[in-house]
């Protein structure tokens, strides 16, 4: 292998990452125990080295430009990487450590990821959890985390996908809804129902419901005047008051169902699901936060009801 660094050039990256963190050369150059001219010569040869402009400088303040900040998210990984592997060769790292950053769809983290955290705690107390709570998809370098969990696996071949669980999908109604209305006794009838939907946060669109019709999944696309985004708890919410009709995943209603205040509806086309995944990135360096959460977790998921 060539040698692409040389101890100045390393010394300069952590400059740069501390000036960045900081939010100036001072404040830097206090971290590191050297001047802020020392600070600024270091980013000034990054800047000369890479052809690019990594701060917008001003009398009182820095920030990063747009190149600037995609140059230090990945410089803070490949340096964090670093200490973390001179720890493990000089055995220090026995436990793992440090923060764990994982995103996660709303409803999916409150029931299924939330109530697992304290356990993975108490068994690596060195490791502190900060969680994500969103639908959206997160851009892994640019946004400095360790994993997320999605309904869907990206198609990006620099992901490992590790399956958590095919969640199976329901239709429901509160028992006065279908008092008033009626129950659908075909998949033709939702067209003259309430269906809350779900909009997709990437496009806004209403997610369409899937049945189980002579042994293959069918999509149905319904219309209703209620939708809710992000949160797929609070289609239920309105559904226990009667709004109308959801399709969603089991695991969000158990309770209810078992209950009585929402009844299934249609259950000769059940049997669909939707797949749910553990994404991080690939590479031959995995933190050990996070292969311990990855360990975690697929030992948890043979406990989750299906």
């Amino acid at each position: 292998m060539r040698r692409q660094f040389d101890d100045l050039q390393l010394g300069s990256l952590e400059l740069f990452c501390l000036a960045a963190e900081s939010g100036g050369f001072s404040a830097a150059a206090l971290a590191a125990g050297v001047t802020p001219a020392a600070v600024s010569r270091a980013v000034a040869r990054l800047e000369e080295r890479l052809g690019i402009r990594l701060f917008v400088r001003t009398t009182r303040s820095i920030r990063l430009t747009e190149g600037g900040r995609g140059y230090y998210e990945q410089c803070r990984q490949a340096l964090g990487q670093l200490v973390e592997a001179e720890r493990e060769a000089m055995g220090q790292q026995l436990q793992p450590s440090g923060t764990l950053r994982i995103s996660m769809p709303v409803s999916y983290g409150h029931l299924r990821i939330l109530p697992l955290l304290p356990a993975f705690r108490q068994r690596y107390p060195q490791v502190q959890v900060d969680v994500h709570l969103s639908n959206r998809n997160i851009d892994f370098v640019g946004e400095g985390y360790d994993a997320a969990i999605r309904v869907r696996a990206l198609p990006d071949s620099s992901l490992v996908a590790r399956p958590l669980e095919d969640a199976r999908l329901a239709l429901v109604a509160a028992p006065d809804y279908l008092a008033r209305q009626g129950t659908p006794q075909s998949l033709e009838d939702l067209q003259r129902h309430e269906c809350i939907q779900f909009l997709l946060p990437s496009s806004g669109r209403a997610i369409s419901w899937l049945f189980r019709v002579d042994g293959a999944d069918q999509e149905v696309f319904t219309q209703g005047n209620y939708s809710c985004s992000d949160d797929l708890y609070g289609g239920v919410v309105l559904a226990k008051q009667g709004a109308g009709l959801i399709q969603t995943y089991r695991y969000l209603f158990e309770r209810e169902l078992a209950e009585g205040s929402l009844v299934e509806v249609l259950p000769q086309f059940a049997g669909c699901s939707r797949p749910h995944s553990l994404l991080y990135p690939s590479g031959r360096h995995v933190p050990l936060r996070l292969r311990a959460f990855v360990d975690f977790l697929m030992e948890q998921r043979k406990h989750w009801p299906r």
